[in-house]
């Protein structure tokens, strides 16, 4: 026997697909939100974190910057002391100047040489004298600039030949005599210890050379 199915199955089947899709949709965007939220959750999280380390990086950069300031202020206050206590050391030094300046003079003038003048400005020194030969100023330029521990960069401006009391009747017989005038620089006292070094053996032999002159 033949059973006919009279109920609207179709209808039914469709209204089935229909709820099923609905229920597709309705996971599908219930699941899509909740990784969404996830995802910005996850975000927010990262944000906030970075934030905290860009916040903490911001501190340390503001304390090194015044640190770096406070250095650079320190620096500046250690080259101050430091210029100040030069300057009183070269004070105290000058006032022996016209000492050692004398002084030096007699040690590395050689004999043959004799000095007329010494006049000083600042840390330069114009000599003016009288030699019996161009090789006596020579002598003493050596000295001056080799062998002295508190002269330095000697430099001779003028030389020429002249004859001694010459306009007051002096015979044209008379020896001549050489005329110099030489500048010459003082050393700073803070150079003395480096200048001794560098100069400490060349002395022996100016002196050996003095006195063998003599």
């Amino acid at each position: 026997m033949i059973r006919i199915n009279l109920l609207p199955h179709r209808e039914a089947k469709r209204k089935l697909k229909q709820k099923a899709f609905v229920a597709l949709l309705t996971l599908g965007g219930v699941a899509g939100a909740a990784v969404v939220l996830m995802v910005g959750g996850y975000n927010a999280r990262q944000i906030t974190v970075q934030e905290q380390r860009n916040a903490v990086l911001t501190q340390a950069s503001a304390e090194l910057d015044k640190k770096i300031a406070e250095i650079k202020t320190l620096k500046e206050d250690i080259a101050a002391l430091q210029a100040r206590q030069q300057a009183v050391e070269d004070l105290q030094g000058d006032r022996n100047q016209p000492v050692h300046l004398l002084d030096e003079l007699v040690r590395q003038t050689p004999e043959g040489v004799t000095l007329k003048s010494v006049k000083q400005d600042g840390q330069r020194v114009t000599l003016g004298g009288n030699a019996q030969s161009q090789e006596r100023v020579a002598e003493l330029l050596r000295n001056l600039s080799g062998a002295s521990a508190w002269l330095q960069m000697p430099e001779l401006t003028e030389v020429k030949a002249a004859t001694p009391g010459a306009g007051k009747g002096a015979s044209s017989s008379a020896r001549k005599v050489v005329e110099f005038t030489l500048t010459v620089s003082i050393k700073r006292s803070r150079d003395e210890d480096a200048a001794g070094a560098n100069t400490g053996k060349g002395k022996k032999p100016a002196v050996a050379a003095q006195g063998s002159s003599a």
